[in-house]
Protein backbone atom coordinates (compact mmCIF):
# COMPACT_ATOMS: atom_id res chain seq x y z
CA UNK A 1 0.00 0.00 0.00
CA UNK A 2 2.92 2.21 0.68
CA UNK A 3 4.03 2.10 -2.60
CA UNK A 4 1.01 2.30 -4.10
CA UNK A 5 0.53 -1.19 -5.69
CA UNK A 6 -2.47 -2.19 -3.46
CA UNK A 7 -5.03 0.65 -4.44
CA UNK A 8 -8.37 -1.49 -2.74
CA UNK A 9 -7.75 -3.35 0.59
CA UNK A 10 -11.30 -3.38 2.43
CA UNK A 11 -12.21 -1.89 5.46
CA UNK A 12 -11.87 -5.35 7.21
CA UNK A 13 -8.58 -6.37 5.91
CA UNK A 14 -6.86 -3.07 7.34
CA UNK A 15 -8.58 -4.02 10.84
CA UNK A 16 -7.57 -7.75 10.37
CA UNK A 17 -3.91 -6.07 9.70
CA UNK A 18 -4.55 -3.80 12.64
CA UNK A 19 -5.26 -6.83 14.82
CA UNK A 20 -2.36 -9.28 14.05
CA UNK A 21 0.23 -6.33 13.82
CA UNK A 22 -0.94 -5.09 16.95
CA UNK A 23 -1.03 -2.10 15.99
CA UNK A 24 -2.36 0.82 18.76
CA UNK A 25 -4.86 3.30 17.95
CA UNK A 26 -2.06 5.72 16.02
CA UNK A 27 -1.10 3.36 14.07
CA UNK A 28 -3.91 2.05 12.70
CA UNK A 29 -5.09 5.28 11.79
CA UNK A 30 -1.87 5.43 9.95
CA UNK A 31 -2.59 2.15 8.18
CA UNK A 32 -6.31 3.52 7.03
CA UNK A 33 -4.61 6.70 5.60
CA UNK A 34 -2.24 4.90 4.08
CA UNK A 35 -5.32 2.47 2.33
CA UNK A 36 -7.16 5.91 1.07
CA UNK A 37 -4.00 7.33 -0.60
CA UNK A 38 -2.97 4.35 -2.20
CA UNK A 39 -6.88 4.00 -3.66
CA UNK A 40 -6.05 7.62 -5.27
CA UNK A 41 -2.70 6.77 -6.26
CA UNK A 42 -1.29 8.96 -9.34
CA UNK A 43 1.56 8.75 -11.52
CA UNK A 44 2.31 12.60 -11.39
CA UNK A 45 3.81 13.90 -8.38
CA UNK A 46 1.99 16.71 -7.20
CA UNK A 47 3.69 19.63 -6.57
CA UNK A 48 5.02 21.31 -3.48
CA UNK A 49 2.40 22.92 -1.05
CA UNK A 50 2.93 26.71 -1.19
CA UNK A 51 4.78 28.75 1.42
CA UNK A 52 2.82 31.90 1.44
CA UNK A 53 1.56 32.88 5.41
CA UNK A 54 -2.00 34.94 4.98
CA UNK A 55 -1.28 38.58 6.63
CA UNK A 56 -4.20 37.39 9.70
CA UNK A 57 -1.91 34.45 10.42
CA UNK A 58 1.24 37.19 10.40
CA UNK A 59 -1.14 39.03 13.00
CA UNK A 60 -1.90 36.26 14.65
CA UNK A 61 1.51 35.98 15.45
CA UNK A 62 2.35 38.94 16.55
CA UNK A 63 -0.57 38.78 18.71
CA UNK A 64 1.03 36.16 21.09
CA UNK A 65 4.07 38.19 22.08
CA UNK A 66 5.70 37.80 24.16
CA UNK A 67 5.00 33.80 24.01
CA UNK A 68 7.31 32.41 21.59
CA UNK A 69 4.98 31.08 18.15
CA UNK A 70 5.53 30.30 14.71
CA UNK A 71 4.07 28.51 11.76
CA UNK A 72 5.81 25.07 9.99
CA UNK A 73 5.09 23.72 6.93
CA UNK A 74 3.69 19.80 6.77
CA UNK A 75 7.48 18.93 6.15
CA UNK A 76 8.75 21.80 8.82
CA UNK A 77 9.66 24.43 7.21
CA UNK A 78 9.91 28.04 8.89
CA UNK A 79 7.74 29.94 7.21
CA UNK A 80 6.52 32.68 9.82
CA UNK A 81 7.18 33.56 12.98
CA UNK A 82 7.23 36.17 15.79
CA UNK A 83 10.73 37.75 17.50
CA UNK A 84 10.56 34.84 20.67
CA UNK A 85 9.87 32.02 18.02
CA UNK A 86 12.69 32.38 16.06
CA UNK A 87 15.10 33.11 18.92
CA UNK A 88 14.00 30.34 21.23
CA UNK A 89 15.56 28.23 18.48
CA UNK A 90 18.89 29.36 19.12
CA UNK A 91 21.20 29.51 15.90
CA UNK A 92 18.14 28.72 13.20
CA UNK A 93 18.25 32.49 12.40
CA UNK A 94 22.27 31.98 11.63
CA UNK A 95 20.50 30.34 8.41
CA UNK A 96 18.75 31.99 5.17
CA UNK A 97 14.90 31.65 5.60
CA UNK A 98 14.33 29.04 2.89
CA UNK A 99 17.00 26.89 4.56
CA UNK A 100 15.12 26.99 7.92
CA UNK A 101 13.94 23.76 8.82
CA UNK A 102 12.99 22.40 12.24
CA UNK A 103 14.08 18.92 11.21
CA UNK A 104 16.88 20.52 9.07
CA UNK A 105 18.01 21.87 12.67
CA UNK A 106 17.71 19.36 15.06
CA UNK A 107 19.96 16.96 12.96
CA UNK A 108 22.10 19.36 11.37
CA UNK A 109 22.53 22.60 12.99
CA UNK A 110 25.47 22.48 15.99
CA UNK A 111 23.36 24.04 19.05
CA UNK A 112 20.56 21.59 18.56
CA UNK A 113 22.08 18.79 20.78
CA UNK A 114 22.81 21.62 23.39
CA UNK A 115 19.38 23.53 23.07
CA UNK A 116 17.60 20.12 23.81
CA UNK A 117 18.67 18.25 27.24
CA UNK A 118 16.22 15.31 25.54
CA UNK A 119 17.87 15.74 22.09
CA UNK A 120 17.08 12.08 21.14
CA UNK A 121 13.17 12.20 22.43
CA UNK A 122 13.00 14.83 20.26
CA UNK A 123 14.72 13.56 17.53
CA UNK A 124 12.40 10.45 17.65
CA UNK A 125 9.29 12.34 17.37
CA UNK A 126 10.80 14.58 14.56
CA UNK A 127 11.60 11.36 12.27
CA UNK A 128 8.47 9.94 12.92
CA UNK A 129 5.69 12.92 11.82
CA UNK A 130 8.33 13.15 8.61
CA UNK A 131 7.60 9.26 8.46
CA UNK A 132 3.92 9.36 8.69
CA UNK A 133 3.66 11.94 6.43
CA UNK A 134 5.29 10.10 3.50
CA UNK A 135 3.27 7.50 3.88
CA UNK A 136 0.31 9.46 2.65
CA UNK A 137 2.14 12.06 0.54
CA UNK A 138 5.13 10.09 -0.52
CA UNK A 139 6.49 11.98 -3.81
CA UNK A 140 5.76 15.54 -2.61
CA UNK A 141 8.86 17.26 -3.75
CA UNK A 142 8.96 19.08 -0.72
CA UNK A 143 9.34 15.81 1.82
CA UNK A 144 11.60 13.91 -0.73
CA UNK A 145 14.24 16.75 -0.82
CA UNK A 146 13.87 17.51 2.38
CA UNK A 147 14.51 13.41 3.40
CA UNK A 148 17.32 13.04 1.24
CA UNK A 149 19.56 15.44 2.07
CA UNK A 150 19.03 14.19 5.88
CA UNK A 151 19.89 10.64 4.35
CA UNK A 152 23.18 12.19 3.15
CA UNK A 153 24.53 13.86 5.66
CA UNK A 154 22.57 12.95 9.38
CA UNK A 155 23.90 9.13 10.47
CA UNK A 156 21.36 9.98 13.45
CA UNK A 157 18.26 10.28 10.99
CA UNK A 158 19.30 7.43 8.60
CA UNK A 159 19.26 4.91 11.31
CA UNK A 160 15.57 6.76 13.09
CA UNK A 161 14.19 6.83 9.11
CA UNK A 162 14.43 2.97 9.21
CA UNK A 163 13.03 2.28 12.30
CA UNK A 164 9.89 3.32 10.68
CA UNK A 165 7.89 4.48 13.38
CA UNK A 166 4.97 6.95 13.05
CA UNK A 167 3.50 7.34 16.74
CA UNK A 168 6.12 9.43 18.00
CA UNK A 169 4.50 11.94 20.81
CA UNK A 170 6.21 14.95 21.54
CA UNK A 171 6.28 15.93 25.17
CA UNK A 172 3.86 18.54 25.87
CA UNK A 173 6.62 20.47 28.46
CA UNK A 174 10.23 20.95 26.85
CA UNK A 175 13.10 22.46 28.35
CA UNK A 176 15.48 24.43 26.43
CA UNK A 177 19.32 25.16 27.20
CA UNK A 178 19.49 28.57 25.93
CA UNK A 179 22.89 30.58 25.43
CA UNK A 180 21.18 34.11 25.74
CA UNK A 181 18.20 33.58 28.96
CA UNK A 182 19.51 30.36 30.26
CA UNK A 183 17.70 27.17 31.37
CA UNK A 184 13.58 27.41 30.78
CA UNK A 185 10.46 24.76 30.61
CA UNK A 186 7.58 25.35 28.54
CA UNK A 187 4.44 23.87 27.78
CA UNK A 188 4.19 23.60 24.01
CA UNK A 189 1.39 23.12 21.40
CA UNK A 190 0.80 22.80 18.21
CA UNK A 191 -2.60 22.63 15.68
CA UNK A 192 -3.16 22.21 12.22
CA UNK A 193 -4.47 25.99 10.48
CA UNK A 194 -7.41 25.89 8.72
CA UNK A 195 -7.32 26.64 5.03
CA UNK A 196 -3.90 26.16 4.97
CA UNK A 197 -1.80 23.48 2.79
CA UNK A 198 -0.96 21.59 5.84
CA UNK A 199 0.42 24.71 7.67
CA UNK A 200 0.37 24.54 11.15
CA UNK A 201 0.79 26.87 14.36
CA UNK A 202 3.52 26.05 16.96
CA UNK A 203 3.28 28.61 19.99
CA UNK A 204 4.95 28.02 23.49
CA UNK A 205 3.84 29.81 26.90
CA UNK A 206 4.91 29.62 30.80
CA UNK A 207 3.03 30.42 33.53
CA UNK A 208 2.81 34.57 34.23
CA UNK A 209 5.32 35.48 37.49
CA UNK A 210 7.56 32.39 37.09
CA UNK A 211 11.09 32.77 36.13
CA UNK A 212 10.20 31.06 32.99
CA UNK A 213 8.08 33.82 31.61
CA UNK A 214 10.43 36.27 32.57
CA UNK A 215 13.05 34.68 30.41
CA UNK A 216 10.42 34.61 27.47
CA UNK A 217 9.96 38.56 27.97
CA UNK A 218 13.56 38.76 27.59
CA UNK A 219 13.72 36.28 25.05
CA UNK A 220 10.72 38.86 22.80
CA UNK A 221 12.84 41.94 24.05
CA UNK A 222 16.15 41.22 23.07
CA UNK A 223 15.33 39.12 19.84
CA UNK A 224 15.89 41.12 16.84
CA UNK A 225 11.86 42.97 15.92
CA UNK A 226 10.48 42.90 12.43
CA UNK A 227 10.91 45.68 10.40
CA UNK A 228 7.45 48.38 10.81
CA UNK A 229 4.82 48.03 8.00
CA UNK A 230 4.39 51.06 6.16
CA UNK A 231 1.35 52.31 7.66
CA UNK A 232 3.25 51.75 11.40
CA UNK A 233 5.94 54.75 10.45
CA UNK A 234 5.75 57.81 12.20
CA UNK A 235 3.40 60.26 10.39
CA UNK A 236 5.78 62.81 10.75
CA UNK A 237 8.21 61.00 8.33
CA UNK A 238 5.90 60.18 5.84
CA UNK A 239 5.04 63.80 5.30
CA UNK A 240 7.86 65.56 5.31
CA UNK A 241 7.94 68.99 3.39
CA UNK A 242 9.14 69.26 0.09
Amino acid sequence: MERGKETRPSPSVLDALARALHLDDQEHHHLRELAARAARYAPEPPPAPSRTVRPHLKLLLESMRPNPAYIVSRSMDFLAWNPGGLALYAGLDDWPAKQRNLARYLFLHPTARELFPDWDTQVRACVSRLRAIAGTAPDSPDLTSLVGELLLKSPDFAKLWERYDVTGRKPAHKTFHHPHVGTITLTAQAMHLEGTPGQRLGVYVADPGTPDHDALLLLDLTAPQPAPRPAEQNPEQSHKPS
